[in-house]
């Protein structure tokens, strides 16, 4: 086996600016493979960091789905709105939901001495939403239920809205201004950056029934956050919230349900199947690259057979054997598909550098790069290579020797 890689290794050394040619298709196969790769791959870990903010235990009652039709959206428009009461119905009744709050959302603005801060999320929860949401607090307290049932004006601020409003570092015990109404700051949520477009260091938490007396009656609908009891019960609490929402919306059997449970995994599927297509995009201009270079390994092996006649002839008469031959041929066409999988791995590695520093995309190298390689390596050799193999095996040695 040694002797046949160093054979290989020298005819290919002889020719060498026409093997790196011949592996420029599987090269650039490899490439675009890896460059696609390394995006999904980074993108897999931003998405899978940012909805974890969601938690893969916590379910959304809500009026409408996360994601629909526009059939859908225009029938779910006709459904009635869900009321406050819905929660304590729920937190009542169910056996596997361990935490229950509302989260009704209004933009606000804020105002804090002579400054202002515009475009704020403004979330009317209870106190159970600080275990749903697995936020911590780091200075001060979370809403607690006296606060809900007192309507008190007393709000959670996020990171953003502590840096932009109070500037001068003083915060906690503080008053200052939502939509013209004052309000306490009793606590400040942890730093946690952006999520899927929204920002939530930009968000006050103020007591759901607090906005709802802001605002007046218009908040009738309410959405609902829930926490399962465990995280392995998750199919069983939303089967159950099911079960619950329809006897509270009074449905009869035959009746759909005019509500919706959402949850991270709903995100989740509408992402992979939005990297399903680039896969499949991807996989199709690295399958047509891969065919062209093999056709042009394919092309070179037959050069070479076709060079080296003689040297076939000298082997054979000397005893070596067909499928030693074959094994030779094989592994030069295996040594060319490395060559342009080693060159493709290298500029995707480049590339998926390059657009991790200089954009705000982040590239990853995936850990099965090196099975991909093999993989590639073994196909395109044996595939592509076979034919010349097999007819550099089958040479008769007597007429390979008169060859010129």
């Amino acid at each position: 086996m040694i002797e046949i890689l160093r054979v290989a290794g020298t005819a290919l050394w002889a020719h060498k600016f026409r093997a790196l040619l011949t592996t420029l298709g599987i090269a650039i196969g490899i490439f675009t493979v890896g460059v696609v790769m390394a995006l999904i791959e980074g993108l897999n870990a931003t998405f899978s960091e940012q909805i974890s903010s969601l938690g893969s235990d916590v379910l959304y009652v809500d009026k409408r789905s996360w994601f629909m039709g526009h059939e859908e959206w225009l029938r779910s428009r006709q459904r009635r709105n869900i009321g406050m009461d819905a929660v304590d119905y729920i937190k009542q009744r169910a056996e596997y939901v361990s935490h229950a709050s509302p989260r009704i959302q209004h933009g606000g603005t804020l105002k804090y001495r002579d400054k202002n801060l515009e475009g704020v999320s403004v979330q009317g929860v209870h106190a159970d939403m600080a275990v749903i949401s697995g936020t911590e607090i780091v200075d001060g307290r979370f809403l607690s239920r006296v606060d809900t049932q007192r309507k008190k004006a007393v709000a959670v601020i996020g990171d953003a809205v502590k840096e932009n409003l109070f500037e001068n570092g003083n915060y906690l015990g503080e008053s200052f201004f939502i939509n013209g109404r004052r309000f306490l700051v009793i606590g400040l949520l942890e730093k946690q950056g952006q999520t899927l477009g929204h920002d939530p260091d930009n968000m006050v938490y103020i007591p759901a029934e607090t906005l709802m007396k802001m605002f007046g009656r218009r908040w009738r609908n309410v959405s609902i956050a829930l926490k399962a009891a465990d995280p392995d019960l998750v199919d069983e609490a939303r089967d159950e919230a099911i079960g619950i929402m329809r006897r509270y919306r009074k449905l009869r059997p035959d009746q759909p349900d005019d509500f919706a449970i959402n949850q991270q995994s709903t995100l989740q599927e509408l992402y992979d199947n939005a990297t399903r297509l680039l896969w499949m995009v991807a996989i199709g201009i690295g399958s047509i690259a891969l065919i062209v270079g093999g056709v042009g390994v394919m092309n070179i092996m037959l050069v070479t057979v076709t060079e080296r006649t003689m040297e076939i002839g000298i082997r054979k008469s000397l005893g070596a054997r067909r499928s030693t031959i074959r094994w030779q041929f094989l592994v030069e066409s295996m040594t060319v598909s490395a060559l342009g999988v080693v060159v493709g791995f290298l500029l995707a590695s480049g590339a998926a550098l390059v657009i991790q520093r200089a954009t705000p995309l982040m590239a990853r190298i995936p850990p099965s790069w090196g099975g991909l390689g093999i993989g590639v390596v073994v196909v395109v050799g044996v595939v592509f290579g076979l034919w010349p193999a097999t007819k550099a095996a089958r040479l008769d040695p007597i007429e390979a020797l008169r060859y010129e």
